[in-house]
């Protein structure tokens, strides 16, 4: 096992010990029945977030995408962003990061961007890809302000068709442009599964559930 695959599946390890990651049968947004599920909310710990900013930093680091800071959309975006910043500089890359508000400020400071100006090559970094309206807002956000959206960094690619053929990953990578990063992919949990007796039990249930529902 090699360093990348260390992190993914220590993650994954991690998610399920914190109950971010749950196995059984789950009623996604898109009324499909899912074997498996992922919570980002269970991530509720000082000690959780900073080991979550560690794997964030890792999947970014692993990709190559140059980047001179970080965004995180609000709301969820904003204690992980936070993470990734502190994960990156435990790795020796002390960059700047910022998040938007909901609204903007007219008194103090002003604006809708917190912390640094918005400038160089931005990672955006969110929990997961829905619908990817918040990915469409801060791409617009970023080049509004004259940086460059270099990739968006999310915790786990699903890796399964939205309404068409291609995933909602896939149709943001091909809507704005930039690559989207994945500490873990479906391809990674499926791997987790394989490997341990204890949870054997759902391998064919998710075998099925990409057979019918998931990307080619």
């Amino acid at each position: 096992m090699n360093s990348e695959t260390d992190f993914r599946q220590h993650f994954l390890s991690f998610a399920l010990a914190c109950d971010a990651l749950r196995f059984g049968e789950f009623k996604t947004k898109s009324g499909r029945l899912s074997p498996y599920f992922f919570n980002s909310g269970q991530f509720n710990t000082g000690a959780a977030l900073g080991a979550l900013g560690g794997y964030f930093a890792d999947a970014l680091l692993s990709s190559k995408v140059p980047f001179d800071m970080v965004f995180g959309p609000a709301y969820k975006g904003i204690p992980l962003v936070s993470a990734l910043a502190v994960g990156l500089a435990q790795k020796g890359h002390n960059i700047p990061y910022a998040f938007n508000r909901k609204e903007a400020k007219d008194h103090g400071e002003g604006g809708l961007i917190v912390g640094a100006p918005l400038k160089g090559r931005v990672v955006i970094v969110d929990d997961v890809i829905t619908a990817g309206t918040s990915a469409r807002e801060s791409v617009t956000m970023i080049r509004a302000a004259g940086a460059e959206p270099s990739g968006l960094l999310i915790m786990v690619d699903r890796m399964e068709r939205g309404n068409g053929t291609k995933s909602a990953v896939q149709e943001v990578e091909q809507e704005v442009g930039i690559p989207v990063i994945a500490i873990a992919t479906l391809v990674d949990v499926m791997k987790m599964v394989s490997a341990d007796p204890k949870l054997a039990s759902f391998q064919p249930k998710i075998d099925a559930y990409r057979g019918q529902y998931g990307i080619a």
